[in-house]
């Protein structure tokens, strides 16, 4: 475990990168130094005196124990203060905790998993939850995977922290979609023991970078015999992945295993491409009935075809979704995915065209900036 910065004077120090622990009881310090450490930051540990106002206004977090309550209770009233109680039998500590200013009163060991998700969620700087988007096809072929790359593509364009998850083990890898097979980093095989609490900023830095994209971290599958991941390990990535803001964009197969029934468990919405034929309509009828067990938002996305098909709005009514658009054949994606060419590059495309205006109209909008894509 790491050594934590502490403080014995009010002289005023280095702003604290992690939380701050105000206490002077030596038993209550080690297991909050402990917790600190399980979540992967070190924290700066205040006995003896009140601390410095401007580590007490810097620090992401605050933990003061009960025996310093009064000394801190004159400090400036800020968020993310927590009040460790000693003792369940004294009714005075929430006297204290309002004096405080405090969020809430926690009593160890019980809160000890909600603290550590606190103080891990402090470390990474949380701010608003991702939005999370599923991406599914109607039928096999439908242009799910290619869908999904092009809207993680196109977010991480417009300078959104975007993460692309790929859920389905058949579908020949998203990362060869994004030119990216040959980029070391982690893959599914790597992940599929996961357990509990994931880091988030840790797996987007463990992720295979992707060539001409930034801001974009691609989770794929391997070339090897996987072809399953546990439901627990789909939902500790997609926590870590939501947790880190933004979008993620997650590619789920059509034939619904526990992975990815949690997959559209945590997702915002879903996205079911379906091309305007009689059969692909039938079949995403199964898919639609289905994902509609498992999330309420679930939005029809039609393929026209050529020379007759049927109308995408008749296609969404019949298939009781809402209706996200249509998407018109692009000129050259097939060959684009020959040569590594990420779908959704090509910004005046119909996809990328039919991408910015789906994210326009679900995510708030972000500062123009450049270098996205180069």
């Amino acid at each position: 475990m790491s050594t934590p910065t502490t403080d014995h004077t009010t002289a005023n120090g280095p702003q604290a990168a992690g939380p701050l622990v105000v206490t002077e009881d030596e038993g209550l310090a080690e297991h909050l130094l402990r917790i600190c450490a399980a979540a992967g930051t070190e924290p700066r540990l205040i006995r003896g005196a009140p601390p410095p106002r401007g580590l007490w206004e810097a620090a992401p977090l605050v933990l003061v124990g009960d025996d310093q309550a009064g000394r801190c209770a004159g400090l400036p009233r800020r968020t993310g203060v927590l009040l460790l109680g000693l003792d369940l039998d004294d009714p005075e500590v929430w006297v204290r905790a309002v004096q405080l200013g405090a969020e809430h009163v926690l009593f160890l060991p019980d809160a000890e998993g909600w603290l550590l998700d606190r103080i891990a969620d402090a470390a990474e700087g949380v701010g608003a939850a991702a939005l999370t988007v599923a991406v599914l096809g109607g039928r096999g072929g439908a242009g799910a995977s290619t869908l999904a790359c092009a809207l993680a593509v196109t977010a991480a364009r417009t300078g959104r922290r975007t993460m692309l998850i790929d859920g389905d083990p058949l579908g020949g890898g998203l990362d060869i979609l994004l030119g990216g097979e040959m980029a070391g980093g982690l893959r599914w095989p790597g992940l599929a023991g996961a357990r509990g609490r994931v880091s988030g900023a840790e797996l987007a830095k463990a992720l295979p970078a992707m060539k001409r994209l930034t801001g974009l971290s691609c989770l794929s599958w391997d070339r090897g015999d996987t072809l399953t991941v546990p439901p627990g390990a789909m939902r500790s990535v997609l926590a870590a992945a939501r947790r880190r803001g933004g979008l993620v964009v997650v590619d789920v197969a059509r034939h619904l295993d526990p992975a990815a029934g949690q997959a559209l468990e945590q997702s915002d919405l879903a996205l079911l491409v379906v091309p305007a034929e009689l059969r692909a309509v039938a079949a995403a009828d199964r898919v639609a009935a289905a994902a509609r067990m498992r999330l309420g938002d679930v939005r029809a996305v039609v393929r026209p075809v050529r020379p007759a098909g049927l109308r995408a709005d008749v296609i969404a009514q019949g298939l009781r979704l809402r209706l996200a658009g249509e998407l018109p054949p692009e000129p050259g994606l097939a060959l684009d995915a020959e040569r590594g060419v990420p779908p959704g590059i090509r910004e005046s495309g119909p996809l990328a065209r039919f991408c910015a205006t789906f994210l326009d109209e679900v995510l708030p909008p972000v500062p123009a900036v450049g270098g996205g894509v180069y």
